[in-house]
């Protein structure tokens, strides 16, 4: 089993040196799902909820989140994003909205913290918008999906 980086000989928390790693390009993919009544799905896609617009509310709250993980996850490195796309997929038939975040940087730490994040972030402002109207949606499946870039890459089967 891999060690744990982030905590030292003692078992105590610490941040991560990288100093000496070479800055590299580096991307992460993460999804998630909001669960929902099928007659909410309708609401978000006519936008016709009280509050607006709710994809454009859960995709400016994504980016903003994944730029402050770094504030938010106590020993994330704060690092300077160079793309944050988020990405909604509408499926009715499912009752549910997904959420599909994609972060790149170049540095020398990777970026799925910040995608996870995202679409953490993207997930909570949805259900903020909608909950007058559904109070049972489910936030669920919130995972890194890929993972490029540094010593080693991820692909979720």
């Amino acid at each position: 089993m891999a060690t744990m980086t982030h905590l030292d000989e003692q078992g105590k928390a610490k941040m991560v040196d990288v100093t000496d790693k070479d800055n590299t390009v580096r991307r992460a993919v993460a999804s998630g799902r909001v669960i929902m009544r099928p007659q909410t799905v309708d609401l978000i896609a006519a936008v016709g909820l009280p509050k607006g617009d709710v994809l454009a509310a859960a995709r400016l709250a994504g980016i903003m989140a994944a730029k402050k993980t770094g504030v938010l996850i106590p020993l994330c490195h704060p690092l300077f994003l160079t793309a944050v796309d988020i990405a909604f997929f509408i499926r009715r038939d499912q009752g549910e909205i997904a959420i599909e975040a994609t972060v790149k940087t170049v540095g020398k730490t990777g970026v799925e913290m910040e995608a996870l994040t995202a679409v953490s972030v993207a997930a909570l402002t949805i259900y903020d918008m909608c909950k007058a109207v559904d109070r049972e949606m489910t936030l669920t499946d919130i995972r890194l999906v890929q993972k490029e870039g540094g010593k080693s890459d991820f692909n979720r089967q």
